[in-house]
């Protein structure tokens, strides 16, 4: 039973959406009490501002830029996990999970990006609890590539694969079985206008300013479904709710002010990683409902590709690294840790793997930290 839940918001720019998420609540008659709002963001944003916008909201919340952030960590006594953090960056969503961690009375924490907007057609959180809750029959999605389109439903209508799916697992086949499922451990809800594509999509669309003349529409999703053990999907964090009991082995992967030049891998990876222990565990994850509106705003597409480019054939691997680790135990934590050493020991002959040994560095902090804080 969800009885408390964390919307983690990472914002720069129109963080009063979140309004609109609050009166999607009240349409559906959703308690907005169980609802703490975490505003994550940056030293150079109106911070004020959002507190001020909970405060005359009457919403049960708190805002955290880059100095308060700071301020936490030195209240913890974690000040030396301070770097795991990146600023000015999407991953910077971390906090939120590192907050939640800390903070027990949370069952769930739900990430909303500042772009989008709940689909007037669903519950938003309602829907979001009941897949988490969810016992029962549902599609269970396999392909012959073993990697999942979560945009499989009415592909030959939009011909979209998203954001982190690999170039080599294109024109899969995939069987769908309806099967019983239990322990949904994750939500992740999908997205009707702007669809999460990479950069070079974007480009083979037309679109050289971040956005695509293709939209995604509503009759384009027709059910939730789960993916087979063993296959792998997208997991994008503009629209996923989640059991607190991931966060050990979800940390979302800093992208931002490295030596590669590497971005927007953050969600992607983090996503490959847990749906690998999520599998080892037998637990699931759900696609699908509720929607958000995504309203992208316009930027370069080529700045996009350029912090792209290093890091697709790290993206065309990793899963394939991962496919080989064996573990020793089942514990969230004790797996995570698992993944940090195997990255950071192995000698990656892929282009810029080095990054791989960076990233199981930060794994590695992220992991001491929780145990400093347990």
């Amino acid at each position: 039973m969800v009885n408390k839940i964390c919307a983690i918001v990472p914002t720069v720019r129109e963080f009063k959406i979140i309004k609109e998420y609050f009166e999607n609540a009240v349409k559906y008659d959703f308690d907005t009490s169980k609802i703490f709002l975490l505003f994550v963001t940056e030293d150079f944003c109106d911070s004020s501002s959002m507190k001020g916008f909970i405060k005359d909201s009457g919403i049960e919340g708190h805002v955290f830029n880059e100095s308060e952030r700071y301020s936490w960590f030195k209240e913890m006594k974690i000040e030396e996990f301070y770097d795991i953090i990146p600023k000015k960056s999407h991953s910077e969503t971390s906090f939120g999970l590192l907050w939640m961690f800390q903070n027990k009375e949370f069952d769930c924490g739900i990430f909303i990006d500042d772009d989008t907007l709940p689909n007037p057609n669903f519950n938003f959180f309602g829907e979001h609890i009941k897949n988490l809750e969810f016992e029962g029959k549902l599609d269970v999605v396999e392909s012959d590539k073993k990697f999942v389109n979560v945009l499989y439903q009415n592909f030959k209508r939009h011909r979209f694969y998203p954001r982190g799916y690999p170039y080599s697992r294109m024109k899969e086949n995939i069987s769908i079985k309806n099967m019983t499922i239990k322990d949904v451990y994750a939500s992740q809800g999908l997205w009707t206008n702007m669809p999460d594509l990479d950069a070079i999509r974007i480009l083979m669309n037309g679109g050289l300013k971040g956005l695509v003349e293709s939209k995604t529409i509503l009759e384009d999703f027709k059910n939730n479904f789960v993916v087979e053990n063993k296959n792998y999907l997208t997991v994008c964090s503009m629209n996923l709710a989640f059991r607190r009991e991931i966060i050990p082995a979800f940390y979302q992967l800093p992208m931002a002010d490295n030596p590669w030049k590497i971005d927007r891998f953050d969600d992607i990876w983090s996503g490959f990683i847990i749906k690998r222990i999520l599998d080892e565990t037998d637990k699931n994850i759900v696609n699908g409902f509720p929607l958000c509106i995504h309203n992208k705003a316009q930027r370069s597409t080529f700045k996009d590709l350029f912090h792209e480019v290093n890091g697709l054939e790290i993206n065309e691997h990793l899963c394939e690294i991962l496919d080989k680790i064996e573990f020793e135990s089942k514990d969230f934590l004790d797996m995570y840790k698992k993944i940090a050493q195997e990255f950071i020991e192995g000698n990656w002959k892929y282009l810029n793997g080095e990054f791989i040994n960076y990233m199981g560095r930060k794994m590695q902090k992220w992991a001491e930290c929780l145990e400093k804080l347990a």
